[in-house]
This record gives structure tokens, sequence and C-alpha cells, in this order.
């Protein structure tokens, strides 16, 4: 079994891990509230999703809001 000579550094090791992060979120705005929401999901806020209401719940809590 081979086995290292000598420690690796901190800088190599920081460099081998340095893409090993988790990448950012993508966040567009609804058409509908102009809420920020991660792409691909109904709005929580008013409910909708590709301009048509997905939510029932969600879209009429928003339309008590705007009364």
């Amino acid at each position: 079994m081979a086995v290292p000579k000598r420690k690796h550094s901190n800088a190599r090791t920081g460099s081998r891990r340095s893409h090993d992060h988790k990448p950012l979120i993508q966040r567009t705005s609804c058409a509908e509230c102009s809420t920020a929401i991660p792409t691909h999901v109904v709005c929580p806020k008013c409910g909708y999703y590709n301009g048509k209401i997905v939510d029932e719940t969600a879209a009429r809590k928003a339309a008590k809001k705007k009364r």
C-alpha cells in the first residue's frame, strides 16, 4: 500500500478543494409580484408559475392583500 512520504501543505489541499463549494442559487423575479424566487419554482407569495395560477391558496391571500 502506498503511503505519502510528506504531509501536503494547506495551500495544496485548499487548491484541490477549490471546486467543492456549493453553487449559488439562481434567482429570478416573479412576473406577477416581482418577488425574487429560485428558478423553476412556484412563487410562494402569489402562487403563480409561468404566468398561470398553480397554488390557489397563495393566490387568494395575495388577492386579499390587494383589496
